[in-house]
C-alpha cells in the first residue's frame, strides 16, 4: 500500500491463492459446465483412499496439486471478470467457484491434516502443513454452507465496489472522494466527504457477522479455535509466537511514530485552530488527505517544514512530461527489467486494465494478478497520473515479477515466502522509485538535489511509511478480536476506534452514530483480505532495500540509494524469489540479506536524520495523546 497511499492500492491481492472446483466455462456456448471433487478425482474425506503411510502422503500431495492446479485457472478467471465487469451475473460466476473451491479446498485441508504425526519427506511434510493452513476464510462441510459463504463475500465486496454517495448534488464513488480529500483543506468539506464515504458500510455489518460465523464453524472443523487462529498459523511459528513477534516490531518503530504524530498534529493545530484540531490528544482522521487515516503524504503542503522545502514535485513533473496510464506502467516495468528481469508478456498489456472504464462498475482496488500459475500475470488499476500511482505501479508490477520468478515451483509452493513478502517485494521497487536519484537516473529529474532537502524528502517517505505502521497492525487485531467472540457485533465499531485511538492516536471527526459500521469502509474488510502483511512488507522492505544498498556498494545515505540498473541486486533479488515458499521465510530473509529475522532496525536507519530533526521541532511540546 501506498505504499499505502494507495494503499488501498496497497493491495494488492496478488494471486487467487487456489482452488477452485473444476469448473469450465463455455464462453461460446454461454454454458457453465461442472466437474465437482469427485469428478476431479479428490477424495472425501468419508472414503479417504490413501495409506496414513509416507508413500500414501506422497499420493496424496501429488493428487491434490495435480487438482488445484486444473482448478485454479477457472476461479482466477471468474473472478477477473466479476472484478472487471460487476453485474448479478458475474457476481454469480464468482460466487459459484469461490464456493466450490472453498469446498475443495477445505476438504484437502482436512484431509492433510489426517498425516499429522506420520513420518515424511521434508518437502512432502512442508506441502502438508501449509495445505493445512492455506485458506483465509474455510467454509463448513455442512451442504449449503461454502455457497452461503461464497455469496455473503461476493456480496460485501460489490457493496464496496459500487459505493457511492451524494456531494454536492452529485453521486460520487470511492476515488473521487479520495481526490477531494487528498486536495480540499476545507475542515467542512472534509467532513462530509469522510462521512459520506463511511456511510456505505453499514449495510455490510450482518452480512460481515455471518460471515465470522460461517468461517468460525470451518476453522472448528479444521481443529482451530477460529478464523485469526488460522491466520497467525501462516508463519512458520506458533500463532501466539507470530502476535508477539509482531508487538515487538511495534515497539521498534512506535517512538518513531509518535515523534511524527506530535509534529503533524501541531501543523494541523496551526492550520485549523483550536476548535478544529486541538494541539493534544488524537488527530482527525478527516484531516489526513487519506479516508483511512493510513497515509498523511497528501497533506505534505500543510506540515511541510518551514526552513527548508523541497525543488521539485513529482506529480507536476510526470503531467509536464505527458505521462499516461501505459507509460506509468512501462516506466515502472523498466525499473524491474534494468536489474536483468525478463520483461512482461506481451499478453500484460492486452489483458490488463489501468484506467476506469466509463462504461461498467469495475472493483478499482489496485491488485496483481496471475490468472494460469505460468505467464497470464496482469494488473488491474483505475490509474491516476500522479505521484501516488507511479509509486502503485512499481509495487503492483512487484507482485508480477514474483509470481513469474516463482512459477517453477511445485504448484504448493507457488507463493512468497509468506504474504509480507509478496507485499515487501513492490515495497521496495517503490520505496526505490521515490528516491530523487532514481528519477534522476530514468530522466525525471534534471540532478539530484542537494542534502538540504533530505528532510523536506525523508519526511514526505514518513508521512506514507511511518504513518501506516500502526494502522497495519491494528486492522487485524480488530479481526482477532472479531473473530475470537471477544469482540460481538454490536462493539464492532466501538472496538474499531478505541484500536485506532491506541495505536494510531486517530479520532472521527464527530461521535460516530450507533448503526455505524466503520471498518467495513476499509477495503480490506469486506473484501476478507489479511493485513499483517502489510504491516510485515513495510519492515522488510526496508531489511531488502538496506541489504541492496549495500551489496550495490553504496556509501552514503540510505535514503539516496538507488539500485536501478543493478545486475548483481537483481540476481540475488531473482534468487529470493525463486524459492517461492519451499523454505521457512528465515531462510529465504536471509538469501537476499543475510538476515533471518525481521528487523525494523532498517527503518531507524532509513528514517535517523528526521527523527533528530523532528524531535528538535517537538520540544517543549506535550507529545502522546
Amino acid at each position: 500500500p501506498p505504499q499505502p497511499r494507495g494503499m488501498e492500492r496497497v493491495s494488492r491481492t496478488p494471486k487467487i491463492t487456489v482452488l477452485c472446483a473444476c469448473l469450465m466455462l463455455g464462453i461460446a456456448s454461454g454454458a457453465l459446465v461442472s466437474c465437482g471433487p469427485e469428478q476431479a478425482g479428490t477424495t472425501g474425506t468419508a472414503d479417504f483412499a490413501y495409506g496414513l503411510t509416507e508413500m500414501g502422503a506422497e499420493a496424496f500431495i501429488a493428487r491434490a496439486e495435480a487438482d488445484l492446479l486444473a482448478m485454479s485457472e477457472y476461479s482466477s478467471r471468474a473472478s477477473w471478470v466479476m472484478n472487471t465487469y460487476i453485474t448479478e451475473d458475474t457476481q454469480w460466476l464468482q460466487a459459484k467457484a469461490s464456493a466450490e473451491s472453498n469446498t475443495l479446498q477445505t476438504r484437502y485441508a482436512r484431509d492433510a491434516a489426517r498425516f499429522d504425526g506420520i513420518e515424511t519427506d521434508p518437502v512432502i511434510r512442508r506441502k502438508l502443513d501449509i495445505l493445512k493452513r492455506a485458506i483465509t476464510m474455510p467454509a463448513p462441510s455442512r451442504p449449503g454452507a461454502a455457497q452461503e459463504l461464497a455469496t455473503i463475500n461476493s456480496r460485501l465486496e460489490a457493496t464496496y465496489a459500487t459505493g457511492k454517495f451524494s456531494h454536492n448534488g452529485k453521486e460520487i464513488a470511492l476515488d473521487d472522494a479520495e481526490e477531494i480529500l487528498r486536495t480540499s483543506r476545507d475542515p467542512d468539506e472534509l467532513q462530509a466527504i469522510w462521512e459520506g464515504w463511511h456511510g456505505i458500510s453499514p449495510p455490510m455489518r450482518n452480512d460481515y457477522a455471518s460471515m465470522v460465523s460461517l468461517g468460525n464453524e470451518g476453522a472448528r472443523e479444521l481443529g482451530f479455535d477460529d478464523v485469526g487462529q488460522i491466520w497467525r498459523s501462516w508463519y512458520d511459528m506458533e500463532p501466539d509466537a507470530f502476535a508477539a513477534k509482531m508487538d515487538a516490531l511495534w515497539a521498534q518503530v512506535a517512538p518513531l511514530y509518535n515523534n511524527l504524530h506530535c509534529y503533524v498534529r501541531g501543523r494541523l493545530n496551526q492550520r485549523y485552530g483550536e476548535t478544529v484540531q486541538p494541539d493534544s490528544g488524537l488527530i482527525r482522521a478527516d484531516l489526513t488527505g487519506n479516508m483511512w487515516a493510513q497515509a498523511w503524504g497528501n497533506i505534505y503542503d500543510v506540515v511541510a517544514p518551514q526552513a527548508a522545502s523541497s525543488s521539485y514535485d513529482l506529480n507536476a513533473i510526470l503531467q509536464r512530461q505527458n505521462f499516461d496510464a501505459v507509460k506509468m506502467v512501462k516506466t515502472g516495468e523498466n525499473f524491474y527489467t534494468s536489474l536483468g528481469l525478463p520483461p512482461l508478456p506481451e499478453t500484460f498489456w492486452r489483458r490488463s486494465l489501468l484506467t476506469r472504464p466509463r462504461d461498467r462498475e469495475v472493483v478499482c482496488h489496485a491488485s496483481a494478478w496471475d490468472i494460469d500459475d505460468k505467464d497470464d500475470i496482469r494488473i488491474k488499476m483505475c490509474m491516476r497520473v500522479n505521484a501516488d500511482d507511479f509509486d502503485t505501479v512499481h509495487h503492483e508490477l512487484g507482485h508480477n515479477f514474483y509470481q513469474r520468478a516463482y512459477a517453477g515451483q511445485d504448484y504448493i509452493f507457488r507463493g512468497g515466502a509468506n504474504d509480507g513478502f509478496h507485499e515487501a517485494i513492490g515495497d521496495f521497487a517503490g520505496l526505490n522509485a521515490q528516491t530523487p536519484t532514481y528519477l534522476n537516473q530514468i530522466g525525471l529529474l534534471d540532478r539530484v538535489p542537494g542534502t538540504e532537502e533530505d528532510i523536506p524528502f525523508l519526511l514526505k517517505m514518513a508521512l506514507d511509511k511511518i504513518a501506516f505502521l500502526p494502522f497495519g497492525l491494528l486492522i487485524d487485531k480488530w479481526r482477532y478480536g472479531v473473530f475470537s467472540g471477544a469482540t460481538p457485533p454490536e462493539r464492532y465499531n466501538d472496538s474499531w476506534w478505541e484500536l485506532r485511538a491506541r495505536y494510531q492516536g486517530m479520532g472521527p471527526p464527530k461521535l460516530r452514530p450507533v448503526e455505524a459500521f466503520d471498518p467495513g469502509a476499509k477495503y480490506h474488510i469486506p473484501g476478507n483480505t489479511p493485513y499483517a502483511r502489510y504491516f510485515l512488507a513495510f519492515i522488510y522492505e526496508f531489511q531488502f532495500y538496506r541489504a541492496a544498498c549495500r551489496e550495490a556498494g553504496w556509501q552514503g545515505p540510505l535514503n539516496r540509494c538507488s539500485v536501478y540498473g543493478n545486475k548483481t541486486v537483481g540476481e540475488k533479488l531473482n534468487a529470493m524469489m525463486q524459492i517461492g515458499q519451499s523454505r521457512p521465510w528465515p531462510e529465504t530473509l536471509a538469501a537476499f540479506t543475510g538476515e533471518r529475522d525481521a528487523d525494523a532496525s532498517a527503518i531507524r536507519d532509513y528514517f535517523a536524520p528526521l527523527d533528530v530533526w523532528l524531535t528538535e521541532q517537538n520540544r517543549g511540546k506535550t507529545c502522546g495523546w
